[in-house]
Formats: structure tokens, sequence, C-alpha cells
């Protein structure tokens, strides 16, 4: 069984203060066991012996006052995950709205074959509030370069994003540091049609069949010749995908990767929704805990996907994720660590339930 102390030992390479790596283990701990993001639950199953009150005010204060590097954390994540690059990225964001106020959270992930890893993020906001709609350019090329500048161009072997990230801007920044991308296209984005007139994307493909690759080739799109491919997808609408240089359509999928790691952050894990931080310097450091806590799930549950066999459902999918698996495997070995109801406690419970 792991203690305390041997987790607190692996977050050492974070080189961070040590009372910030015993709250920090503390919390990765209870966040595990109860599979919130609230901090009052968190407080609930902090492993001290500490009363719950105490415990919620010491993780306030973690989020209000300590400054952790997220650079380093950063180069921890890739490193737990022992995926040897060049990495296929994907990159999006997630949203949701605490009454009238806009979360948006840009994030990059490492995506590896069954489940994605988190990377890099950043809490978008507008004049110290939330932001709504897409991100800028600007706040793209910036998480792109904090990539650069800690892994090196070429540590991605592709970037993938959807529709919304597929900008002339981006694009020119990639293909100036050599980045490989695959993004998809807006319908309504110009392209060149065989006569080199400048046609709406989805005009071009409107005769292509359900879920047939259509390859248009090197074709003039946002300001540059790039290679086009796409598909009709089963509800009608169209997937266009502009690449660097000339790559298999069916490659795209690997931007879906990012999609059931927001799922397991929100509803179908860690309840990402449920905190009312809204800060964005606050809500990087939650999200800092809750993209450990994940990370370690993650790569438990690749071990434990590698043990077994699987037989897929009809749809062609797991029957259960990589992440559950993982999760499920660590609550055992966590919720022992969690605060111990005392033994007054306990009499008084029982008592209660045996009506005496």
């Amino acid at each position: 069984m792991p203690t305390i102390d041997s987790i607190e030992h692996a977050l050492q390479p974070l080189a961070w203060n040590k009372a910030r790596i015993k709250c920090l283990a503390a919390a990765l701990v209870a966040l595990l066991a109860t599979r919130s993001i609230n901090l009052k639950k968190i407080a609930n199953l902090f492993p001290t012996d500490a009363k719950v009150d105490s415990a919620y005010k010491r993780l306030q204060r973690f989020l209000k006052n300590f400054d952790p590097d997220l650079d380093t954390l950063a180069l921890f994540l890739a490193a737990i995950t022992q995926i040897t690059g060049p990495w296929n990225l994907s990159m999006d964001r997630t949203n949701w709205k605490l009454g009238i106020l806009h979360i948006n959270i840009l994030m990059l992930c490492i995506v590896a074959g069954p489940i994605s890893f988190p990377l890099l993020w950043t809490p978008l906001h507008k004049k110290g509030k939330g932001k709504a709609g897409n991100s800028s350019d600007e706040e793209r090329i910036a998480l792109m370069e904090r990539f650069e500048r800690l892994f090196r161009a070429d540590a991605c072997a592709c970037l993938r994003a959807d529709r919304e990230f597929a900008s002339g801007r981006l694009l020119a920044w990639l293909e100036g540091r050599g980045i490989g991308y695959q993004l998809r296209l807006k319908a309504d984005i110009l392209i060149a049609n065989s006569q080199g007139q400048m046609c709406c994307a989805d005009f071009l493909f409107w005769n292509c069949a359900v879920q047939q690759e259509q390859v248009l080739g090197f074709r003039k799109v946002l300001g540059k010749v790039r290679f086009v491919s796409g598909t009709r997808l089963a509800d009608g609408d169209f997937l266009i995908v502009v690449s660097d240089v000339e790559r298999p359509l069916s490659e795209y999928a690997l931007r879906w990767g990012i999609e059931p790691m927001f799922g397991a952050f929100k509803s179908r894990g860690f309840d990402l929704e449920a905190t009312h931080v809204t800060d964005p310097i606050r809500l990087s450091r939650l999200l800092a805990l809750l993209c450990l806590a994940y990370s370690w799930a993650g790569v438990c549950g690749l071990w434990e996907f590698s043990q077994r066999e699987f037989v897929l459902k009809n749809h062609g999918r797991l029957p259960v994720s990589v992440f559950r698996l993982g999760l499920d495997s660590l609550r055992p070995l966590v919720v022992h660590l969690c605060r111990s109801i005392k033994e007054c406690q306990a009499a008084r419970a029982i008592q209660f339930l045996s009506c005496t």
C-alpha cells in the first residue's frame, strides 16, 4: 500500500516548497477518493488529523497564495506519461457557465492511442472577467510558444484541432516553426477549385459520398497552397481538413482524443463544473491538481489496459475507458489514506443508526 510519504517523494521532481508538496499530495489523494474538485468535499477526505475547516482553509490558501511553476509541472506531466516523442497533439477548449459568468479553458494535450494526457492550458479571460466564445490567434500561438520553449518544435509530430482554430495566421506560424498540422476547416472557407477560382469548401465536396474520402490535393486556402481532403459525415455535415503535407484523412480522428479527457474532467470524472473558482490564476492552479490526478489515473489505466484483453462493443468502442480503468484501480489504494473517523464519532454514528 502506498503512503502519503511515498506520494510526496514521487512529487519531489516538481522542486516545490516541502509544505506545498505535502498539501498537494494530500489534496491529490482526497481528489481521487472523492472524485470531485469541490474543495469542501476534498477537505472532508483530507488524509490528515486536521479538522475539516482547517483542511478547507489550507486548500483555499494553496489556491490563493501559492504560485507554482506550471512549466515545471508540464515537464513532470510529460515525464510520467512515459510516452516518447514526437507526439500527436490536440488543441481544444472546454467551457461552462457559473451563473452568467463564462469559464473558458484552452488546453493542449498529448494523444496516446485510447487516451489523452493534458500538457499545457490557459484560462481565457477578458479584462479580468470570463470570456465567451472562441480563443484568439494570440492565445493559441502563445500556448504553442510555451510548448516550443519547453519541448522544442520537433517534439510535435502533428497538431490537430477543430474548425474554430484554422486561420491563416496560426498556419503560417506553425509552418514557420516546422510544426506539422491537420486542422478542420469551416464549410464557408474559400478554397481554389481546379480552375483556380475561389469557392466555398462545402461546394467542392457537394458530391462526396458519406464516409468516402475525397482528396483535392494541394489547393490555395487561407492565403497559401496547402493539402486539402475531406468527406461527408453521416449527419450530412462535411469534414474538410487542411494539412501542411499530404496526410490520410483518417489520422484526423486523433483530434477527438481530447474530448473524453474533457468528459473525465467534468461529469464523467472529477466534476470540474462544480467548482466556484472563477479567478483565472486560481483556476489554473486548480487545474494543476486536476491534471495530476487525471494523469496518474491515466498511466495506471494504460498499464491495466495492457494486462487485459477487451472485446469491443458493437459500436467499436471499449467497454470501459482507459481513464476509468485507472481510476478504479487507484481508488482502493487512496481511500485508506484518507481521514479515518475517530472512535467516538464512529460510536455515535452507530448509536444513531441503531436508534439507541
